[in-house]
């Protein structure tokens, strides 16, 4: 990659939150390039923020809710609409569950093995692969 290339890459974030076996997943409302897809919440980060404030800004917008952003699980690549994006996930945990559904349709707590069925983006199946073989190293 070149220099001109790294100055023009958006970061997006994805926080991964986590109930035992079971993952934090969004259904986008119809009507973006991802409407009607399965996520990880989160969103862009603003060029005054860090992944983390995003994060939480997002988290607030979306949803309603307040988090708090623990260690980075994931960091990779993904192109959407001519534009580069870095896409960082970080742990994160619920400072509570009463969400308010903004940008979704829906959202539910689903285990790897059933995430695997439902219609994601691949950007959002990249980390889903990654927690897979993080699971697999650690069993």
């Amino acid at each position: 990659m070149n220099r001109q290339q790294e100055t023009t890459t958006r970061v997006s974030t994805a926080g991964i939150a986590r109930k035992g076996d079971k993952y934090l997943v969004a259904l986008r409302k119809p009507g973006s390039s991802i409407g009607e897809s399965w996520e990880f919440p989160g969103g862009k980060q603003l060029f005054t923020e860090t992944p983390q404030q995003a994060l939480k800004r997002e988290y607030l917008e979306e949803f309603s809710v307040e988090i708090v952003v623990g260690e980075s699980v994931y960091t990779g690549h993904f192109e959407n609409r001519n534009t580069r994006y870095r896409l960082e996930a970080y742990q994160v945990q619920l400072i509570s569950e009463a969400f308010v559904l903004k940008e979704h349709q829906a959202i539910r707590w689903v285990s790897l093995k059933d995430l695997k069925h439902l219609p994601m983006a691949q950007s959002d199946r990249s980390i889903m692969r990654h927690l897979e073989q993080r699971l697999y190293e650690e069993a």
